[in-house]
């Protein structure tokens, strides 16, 4: 029990650092005279090398186990976060975006291989769950502390502050060499990334886990915009947002109860239609405790989808390949992380911002019917 608090408390400093500087980056791109398109390609750099990366990442976790790709990912996100505050220029959040992204891949795929590996299998799902904890929470503070930092103290503070919070798992990995997972060999037949997806239930898993994270990418994308174009300060923004992640954080909670009781498929489905209604009529509202109402039934919703297609995709993961398998899982959704702000921003230019939310919400529809199978 030990290990798995111990690593969702990372996730939770990561996960904060990495959803708050994202936002601090949309704004201060904002500041530095940036369009939509242009802070579309800003937030897609933050997952080029995570698609390019991840399932060597998961290889190397596979091999080498779990403590130093999230020792050296966290040492190189705290350094891609430090150098908008040493040179605040608009082409360096670019390359803070790339490095923070280089950094995230590392920690992330090695902290989720190593959840599914602590403990017996029928934990695993508890394990997934508390980890998402850290994620809902991480998803939560990040934006709460960019927000009010932004207002009193400026954007290259708040990218300092973020820096310097992104060390604190750099000194608590290198107190505890213990943390880790068992480790693989290579094998000559280890084949093919992408002949894992022939096994369907595994491919449904991974493409529902893309479609969640297009739904959350495109909120927490377009809120920081739709909330700025009617007037909203960056901590009441930021508020919204941390709502959703309050909301998601209950989910996490609740989870592995829903679960026993009504079954992967039925929970993940019933969450997704769900999150495609909240956002029908999120554009026309600018009425802030609504927004707020709506952002918790967004975070309520899609807080189900990490944990569960986690687990999915854990228990169909041929054996010393559950890193590689996390790692395609991860390339598959940072296709959405790039593909989708270009997309919404380019739409939100050509049509306004309706037209985004609309289409997020065909997108989270058709996950609700793919996730009928996922498991």
């Amino acid at each position: 029990m030990y290990a798995i608090t111990l690593i969702t408390v990372l996730t939770l400093i990561v996960q904060g650092c990495h959803m708050g500087s994202r936002m601090v980056a949309s704004l201060f791109a904002i500041e530095l005279g940036a369009n939509p398109f242009l802070i579309g390609a800003l937030i897609s750099v933050y997952s080029v090398f995570p698609l390019l990366l991840a399932v060597y990442t998961g290889r190397i976790a596979d091999r080498f186990g779990a403590r130093y790709p999230m020792l050296g990912g966290s040492a190189i996100f705290s350094l891609g976060l430090l150098l908008p505050f040493l040179w605040p220029k608009l082409p360096m959040l670019y390359v803070s975006a790339a490095l923070a992204g280089i950094g995230f891949v590392f920690f992330n795929v090695a902290v989720q291989n190593l959840a599914g590996a602590l403990g017996p299998p029928e934990q695993r799902t508890r394990n997934f769950s508390t980890l998402g904890l850290g994620y809902a929470a991480g998803q939560m503070i990040g934006p709460l502390i960019a927000g009010y930092v932004i207002d009193y103290h400026g954007f290259t503070f708040a990218y300092l502050c973020f820096a310097a919070l992104a060390l604190l798992p750099v000194t608590l990995l290198a107190r505890n060499r213990s943390l880790d997972v068992p480790r693989h060999p290579a094998t000559a037949d280890r084949g093919s990334a992408l002949e894992l997806l022939r096994n369907a239930a595994l491919r449904r898993a991974i493409i529902v886990s893309g479609l969640v994270v297009t739904g959350m990418d495109l909120y927490t994308f377009y809120v920081p915009i739709y909330g700025h174009s009617i007037g909203l300060s960056a901590s009441t923004i930021g508020t919204i947002l941390g709502m959703s992640a309050a909301a998601t954080f209950i989910t996490r909670i609740a989870l592995p109860a829903l679960t026993r009781r009504y079954g992967v498929e039925a929970v993940l489905s019933s969450a997704m239609f769900a999150c495609a209604a909240f956002f029908l009529p999120f554009p026309f509202i600018q009425f802030v405790p609504a927004l707020l109402a709506l952002s918790f039934g967004i975070g309520l919703a899609l807080g189900c989808g990490q944990p569960l297609t986690l687990n999915i995709a854990y228990n169909y993961s041929p054996p010393g390949r559950s890193g590689e398998v996390t790692g395609l899982r991860l390339t598959i959704n940072n296709i959405t992380h790039i593909s989708v702000p270009l997309a919404a921003g380019a739409l939100g230019i050509a049509l306004g911002v309706a037209p985004v939310f609309w289409v997020n919400a065909t997108l989270l529809a058709t996950s609700g019917y793919l996730s009928r199978k996922a498991g």
